[in-house]
């Protein structure tokens, strides 16, 4: 059996609002393997962010537990928090999340400031090799206004790859693009998790897209309803190859 990456453990999440609790989480459980790829669905009010938020360790359980690579964040520190986050979660976001002015290699670089055991070229090649490997590599000096909406998500995939996480963690990562930009980005997930290995955690809303995982977990009130193996996972380039051509569409 493969090692566990996440390991959820009866989370709980509340939040006092005013003389009321709210209950965000009420005991989700479920683990994820080194290289699964899993989409966590959920309508709003789901309970689906408060779950990102603490998957993401920017957030902590009111009760349970949650291990990432074995490591339980409910016992670290905020500092010791944050530098967990940096080495073992890339995070790939909605809205990109690119400085403007500043390229794309610059950019892809930034989660390797931190890491004061690496030298200026090092953290150099590694921004490139990121780059290259979302097919990216012509366009290292560009900034975000010179790139598409594919390129700059490609991007964010580069800056999330770099410090080579235990755990790629996306949220409603297509949400901006258009259906040819959201089947070419999750071709290029497809890829990184098939011939890379990397474990993948998408968080969406679109069954679409869900249908490009291996497995699906869904949230609805702050519980897991179903968790499902999917059986027939849908190939994104052959879902890219069937969209009509780009000048008809």
């Amino acid at each position: 059996m493969s090692q566990k990456i996440l390991e959820i453990q009866h989370i709980k999440r509340e939040f006092r609002m005013g003389t009321e609790v709210v209950r965000a989480l009420k005991g989700v459980s479920f683990d994820v393997f080194a290289g699964e790829f899993v989409t966590i669905m959920g309508s709003s009010g789901s309970g689906k962010t408060t779950l990102l938020n603490i998957l993401g360790c920017l957030d902590k359980p009111t009760d349970g537990n949650y291990l990432l690579d074995g490591v339980n964040i409910g016992q670290l520190s905020r500092n010791e928090l944050a530098r967990l986050r940096n080495r073992k979660i890339g995070f790939v976001f909605q809205a990109y999340n690119l400085l403007p002015r500043t390229s794309a290699l610059e950019n892809v670089e930034l989660p390797l400031l931190y890491n004061m055991e690496i030298t200026h070229e090092q953290r150099r090649q590694k921004a490139i090799h990121s780059l290259e490997a979302v097919k990216l590599g012509e366009r290292l000096g560009h900034t975000p206004n010179q790139l598409s909406g594919g390129q700059q998500q490609r991007v964010a995939i580069a800056r999330a790859l770099v410090n080579e996480p235990v755990m790629i963690l996306a949220d409603e990562a297509t949400g901006n693009l258009d259906t040819r930009t959201s089947y070419e980005i999750m071709a290029l997930m497809q890829e990184l998790n098939k011939e890379q290995g990397k474990t993948i955690v998408f968080v969406t809303h679109e069954p679409d897209i869900a249908a490009f995982s291996s497995r699906t977990v869904m949230l609805r009130d702050g519980k897991v309803v179903k968790d499902t193996v999917n059986e027939n996972v849908r190939s994104a380039k052959d879902a890219l190859a069937s969209l009509p051509p780009a000048d008809d569409y």
